[in-house]
């Protein structure tokens, strides 16, 4: 049976005419009056009636209008789910650095699957030159990395987090009115790297020093460097959202050295040039609207 038939004859059941369907359709009205008659041979029976220059249902088209109409919501429905599913993809491949993956992805994805409640999530960790890599050779299609920029990807700011001195309990600084850069010169530090965070930035800063911080410890990973704070071993530049939960409960504090303010961590979204999908435009509107921070 011809879905276009049975569309047809709704339509005129609709509008209350051929001509007003055949308009609505983008069609002729011969041609809506020949898909009527295609339905009618179909059936083997007569659809409607003529009184006048009116049209009426027969006893065998009433009895037929609610199937018609069920087949065409139906196929309506079954269609619109298949050009969505065409639209978005069953599964998304992401990619992301350690930082993100810990702090930035778990807020994320809830928010994504509300949205896109068929769609799984399938998530790689790697330094940012892997993913621009996996990006790039189409292994993956949204990484969230430093930021980078290459000819063949969109890189858009994502999230901008601010990068400050962190400190363990009664240490002296907290409280203080008046910190200086000057003020670190003797302090033990904590030096997380990898790729986490842009230490260059700051370590220009004691350029003006008579003598380079007191770097005690060097690691690779965050929590590590968080704990060693924690326990009074030193003190450590971090982001300030992977600490948000230890300065909540009181573990860790934040100082403010005026000279450092505008640090900050960047952290950009990337896909391969004109392959900017739906979620890909939904990542960025949570970017927009979403905060990381209390």
């Amino acid at each position: 049976m011809n879905i276009e038939n049975i569309e047809a004859f709704v339509y005129v059941i609709h509008y209350g005419s051929f001509n007003k369907a055949a308009k609505a359709l983008f069609l002729s009205q011969p041609s809506v009056t020949a898909r009527i008659q295609s339905l009618e041979r179909e059936l083997d029976c007569k659809l409607f009636d003529r009184e006048g220059k009116k049209i009426c249902l027969t006893e065998k088209g009433k009895q037929f209008l609610p199937y018609a109409q069920q087949i065409l919501h139906f196929f309506q429905r079954g269609k619109l789910q298949l050009q969505q599913k065409k639209a978005v993809p069953h599964e998304l491949r992401l990619g992301c650095t350690v930082s993100v993956s810990n702090y930035l992805i778990p807020e994320l994805l809830p928010k994504l699957k509300e949205k896109y409640p068929e769609m799984n999530f399938k998530l790689t960790t790697a330094s940012t030159d892997e993913i621009l890599t996996k990006v790039l050779n189409k292994e993956i299609e949204i990484g969230f990395v430093r930021n980078v920029t290459h000819s063949s990807i969109d890189s858009i700011k994502f999230y901008e987090d601010p990068i400050r001195l962190f400190v363990y309990e009664n240490h002296p600084f907290i409280g203080a009115k008046k910190l200086s850069i000057e003020m670190l010169a003797n302090q033990k530090f904590v030096f997380f790297e990898c790729g986490a965070l842009d230490w260059m930035q700051i370590y220009r800063l004691f350029k003006c020093l008579g003598q380079p911080p007191k770097i005690e410890y060097h690691v690779d990973n965050l929590e590590t460097a968080k704990k060693l704070v924690m326990k009074g071993s030193a003190i450590c530049f971090l982001p300030e959202l992977c600490v948000r939960q230890e300065v909540r409960e009181k573990k860790l504090f934040p100082v403010d050295i005026p000279e450092l303010t505008g640090v900050t961590l960047q952290t950009n979204i990337i896909t391969l040039k004109g392959e900017n999908t739906g979620v890909y435009k939904s990542f960025l509107e949570l970017a927009e609207v979403w905060s990381f921070r209390d």
